[in-house]
């Protein structure tokens, strides 16, 4: 018997197998990533729009040229940024170390 691509229990294992070594080996950096560029995203908007919230950093005149193409992330970047944060909130959900 011949197991090539073509059998369904060689089809069903493969993508398993991927999946779980993704899951011990790249998940955790992914989700990292994930984090990092919400976080640089957070700091871009606060640089450029950061007038919006009261901290003036760039000149509007900067702000003004970029609006367009932040409009749909205006309204989410502001709830994010004036949410009532504990300290150590950001990684509530890591188990480093255990």
């Amino acid at each position: 018997m011949d197991w090539n691509d073509s059998t369904p229990v060689a089809r069903g294992w493969k993508p398993a197998l991927r999946e779980f070594l993704y899951g011990m080996s790249g998940y955790e950096i992914a989700q990292q990533a994930l984090e990092i560029r919400a976080k640089m995203e957070t700091l871009f908007m606060l640089g450029v729009f950061g007038d919006m919230l009261g901290v003036p950093i760039l000149p509007p005149y900067y702000g003004l040229r970029l609006l367009p193409f932040v409009v749909p992330q205006v309204e989410t970047w502001k709830r994010n940024v004036l949410r009532e944060r504990e300290l150590g909130s950001d990684h509530e959900h890591h188990l480093h170390g255990v």
